[in-house]
């Protein structure tokens, strides 16, 4: 799919924020009390910083894709940084968020639905916290490799989490939701089979990053593993076939990530996205119901 545009995601990420402070500030002169169950201010300074400092990442991995030289990987040629230096900085920037949350916020409480377990983790709610947004990016960004796939997956997501937020009375997350979930609609229209433009790395780490922040603020990450399914199941399958290869030198999979796997069984893509959009309505039903209990 050469030649489409990748410089989706960057405007996305700037369209939103600047709109974002715009309302938030509008909202506060108008004399309309701002709720949340944490300091307003530090709660979007966490959002906002989370969803712009991987866009930063991402969108600088993107020009040296777009103009920079391919050079010899392990695995080929590859292009834009090497993954050990985007994990180096996806570790730094989620160690960082993680200790916001934890220390700022003072988040620390890991609850378990259903079994209704709940465990506070203290100090190490950090490396947790860091482990979620660095895993979402990444699967947010495998999921990104057919047209609509991961646009129409995290638009659930956020319908889903702008329920829990509403709930909650939680309004500069809600704002920040429904900003995200209008924005991305509209995009959606342009990428969804034959895409015209792609979101490329800097909406897709930022918007997987944000993702698992939001399941970190709302406390329902149980409830994020199940509204995000998909994703979970792309970044599987991927390490699934990691693993096969290290460990027992031949595939698991036909392909990774999963979807790669139905379209080696023949399915035209419009099937695999519209398929997967359904499964992940599924999914983020079953994930509202597990925030309610």
């Amino acid at each position: 799919k050469a030649g489409t545009p990748v410089g989706g995601g960057i405007l996305l990420v700037a369209s939103v924020s600047v709109l974002f402070f715009v309302l938030m500030f509008l909202t506060k002169h108008m004399g309309i009390p701002i709720r949340s169950s944490f300091s307003v201010n530090k709660e979007v300074f966490i959002i906002i910083f989370t969803f712009l400092s991987f866009a930063i990442l991402g969108v600088s991995d993107d020009i040296k894709k777009m103009f920079g030289k391919p050079q010899k990987g392990t695995l080929g040629l590859w292009f834009g940084m090497t993954r050990k230096l985007k994990f180096l900085i996806q570790l730094t920037l989620g160690l960082v968020i993680g200790y916001f949350l934890n220390r700022v916020l003072g988040i620390s409480i890991l609850h378990i639905p259903i079994v209704d377990v709940t465990i506070n983790l203290g100090v190490f709610y950090i490396p947790f916290a860091a482990f979620v947004i660095i895993s979402f990016s990444n699967a947010f960004n495998i999921t990104d490799g057919l047209d609509g796939l991961s646009s129409g997956l995290l638009f659930i997501c956020i319908i889903a989490f702008g329920v829990i937020a509403a709930k909650t009375l939680d309004m500069p997350l809600t704002l920040f939701l429904i900003l995200w979930a209008g924005s991305l609609l509209a995009f959606l229209y342009f990428n969804i089979w034959p895409a015209r433009i792609w979101l490329g790395d800097a909406g897709a780490l930022s918007f997987g990053a944000t993702l698992g922040i939001i399941g970190l603020i709302t406390g329902n990450i149980i409830a994020l593993v199940f509204i995000g399914g998909i994703f979970v199941l792309e970044v599987a399958s991927s390490a699934v076939q990691i693993l096969g290869w290290k460990y027992l030198k031949r595939p698991i999979l036909p392909l990774a990530p999963l979807h790669n796997t139905y379209l080696a069984m023949g399915w035209e893509e419009p099937k695999i996205v519209t398929r997967a959009w359904l499964a992940g309505i599924v999914l983020a039903i079953f994930g509202l119901w597990l925030a309610t209990i």
